[in-house]
């Protein structure tokens, strides 16, 4: 069963654009490699922290959106846990009204 999921992660503020992208690209492929689909991927651009985080005051963020089996986040998350370059990340799981209509007319 192919749940939506949506992960926003915070690189690091000094990092170049090659090496963001480097970063976004290898997320991505681990997702993908776990059985996600449907992946979208907006780079929201390095914006001010409403705290410090590891020393920094800026962060450059990113926000995927996909779908997959729940065996996905887990993997990811554990690549970004160790990486250098990420300096803080969220996964949620997204309940999509559509859904919720499509189940209620299934039911009546």
């Amino acid at each position: 069963m192919s749940t939506v999921y949506e992960t926003m992660y915070i690189l690091r503020p000094d990092l170049g654009d090659e090496q963001v992208e480097q970063a976004i690209t290898k997320y991505q492929n681990s997702i993908r490699e776990q059985g996600a689909v449907d992946i979208q991927i907006q780079n929201r651009g390095k914006r001010r922290l409403a705290y410090e985080i590891k020393k920094h005051r800026d962060g450059i963020y990113i926000q995927m959106n996909y779908s997959g089996p729940g065996t996905v986040v887990a993997p990811m998350e554990r690549a970004m846990r160790l990486s250098e370059e990420v300096i803080r990340y969220l996964t949620i799981k997204q309940e999509l009204p559509q859904e919720k209509a499509d189940k209620v007319a299934v039911s009546a």
